[in-house]
């Protein structure tokens, strides 16, 4: 089966020494074209396998703006081509949810690599839909999150794929020094940990929903484990948040479990921190009560709407007033869990622009006692 390629470029020169690279290599070329208007066109008559698209092109319309609208109404893939990338180029492209970036001038072995690669990828992306409908005929609810997690995750993927091809090109003028490598290591960082996470809410969930979430309560310090969360949340408050611990009671070792609070702060105090955009004071609150712990984590961000707090730990949901600020919606269902699971209590006090407070109440729970043949075999 011929593979169908079309080309968006709209220099004539260029496009006719492309197109006969890409029939050399063995592939059919549909029509070239040079504007976003005509791109969109084509796509719709030809339907081809996969598009190179040129982003600086003639009309009203670049390459990312014909890719997006292309994008939105047929699942054809997309590999962007140019002279140059800088930064705000490479945000736009990986928002468009591309297989690629190839700079010119073009290579035979480059250009042949990249579109076998991105068909590729393209092919696992229609199994892995295929996949998701047959788990909705079986399960709706898990079929769901599934879903939006694979979504979510193609930009970190895209972002990894083209800052990996970037680094790649590094001979080229613009890409050259070691401050434009670290921006794409540090974009490589974040999109790993991002997919990172959303790997572990979405196993989480659904150890949760079948009932098989371990829940192993040990001895624990709380005030140091305390201090090691916000320790490893200090790089993501970037300077605008403070991150403050407040102690109140005769502090003592806790009972509880380690990997499941984890949870319960790192989500409460990462959201703390996302959405307070303005920055502010983020303080993490522990009180010692008898026979049980009290966490608040408070913010001074955009708060929560009175009408939405009764689905703020249902799955997906995500309030109104949210904005452009990023998350998949499970993040508070997994603090729910993790919380019953302990057979503690959460709740929330929040208005808009006011901040938000969780309240987390925790059992502080004793060890098992050791039986009296145990404790005369220990002697």
């Amino acid at each position: 089966m011929d593979t169908k390629l079309l080309i968006v470029e709209d220099e004539l020169l260029i496009a006719e020494t492309l197109s006969r690279k890409l029939k050399k290599l063995g592939y059919t070329v549909v029509d070239i074209v040079s504007s976003g208007e005509l791109a969109i066109q084509r796509a719709i008559e030809t339907e081809p396998d996969l598009i190179l698209m040129d982003i600086v092109i003639e009309g009203d319309m670049d390459g990312i703006e014909t890719a997006a609208i292309i994008h939105e109404n047929q699942n054809i893939p997309i590999i962007y081509t140019t002279a140059y990338a800088d930064d705000d180029t490479l945000e736009r492209a990986e928002n468009t949810g591309s297989y690629g970036y190839i700079l010119k001038p073009f290579k035979e072995r480059e250009l042949h690599a990249c579109i076998k690669i991105a068909l590729n990828q393209h092919q696992q992306s229609l199994k892995m839909q295929q996949s998701l409908a047959e788990a909705k005929a079986n399960s709706a609810n898990k079929s769901r999150y599934i879903s939006m997690t694979s979504h979510d995750l193609r930009t970190p993927l895209t972002t990894i794929q083209l800052s990996t091809e970037i680094l790649q090109n590094n001979n080229h003028p613009t890409h050259s020094g070691e401050e434009f490598q670290q921006k794409s290591f540090d974009r490589i960082k974040r999109a790993v940990n991002n997919m990172s996470q959303m790997l572990d809410d979405v196993l989480m969930l659904n150890k949760a929903e079948s009932g098989q979430l371990p829940f192993f309560p040990d001895r624990l310090n709380v005030v140091e484990f305390c201090e090691s969360i916000l320790e490893e949340l200090q790089p993501i408050a970037a300077g605008k948040h403070c991150l403050r611990l407040q102690i109140h009671g005769q502090s003592s070792p806790g009972y509880l479990d380690k990997k499941l609070l984890r949870h319960i702060l790192m989500n409460l105090l990462s959201n703390a921190i996302k959405y307070s955009p303005k920055g502010g004071d983020v303080i993490l609150d522990v009180t010692w009560e008898p026979r049980q712990l009290v966490f608040r984590v408070e913010d001074e961000g955009i708060g929560i709407p009175e009408d939405f707090q009764s689905q703020l730990f249902h799955q997906f949901q995500r309030a109104s007033n949210v904005g452009n600020i990023k998350g998949t919606g499970l993040g508070l269902t997994i603090v729910k869990h993790s919380v019953d699971v302990h057979g503690g209590k959460i709740r929330v006090e929040s208005s808009l622009d006011q901040g938000t407070i969780f309240i987390v109440t925790l059992p502080n729970l004793m060890p098992p006692q050791k039986s009296t043949a145990e404790s005369f075999g220990n002697l």
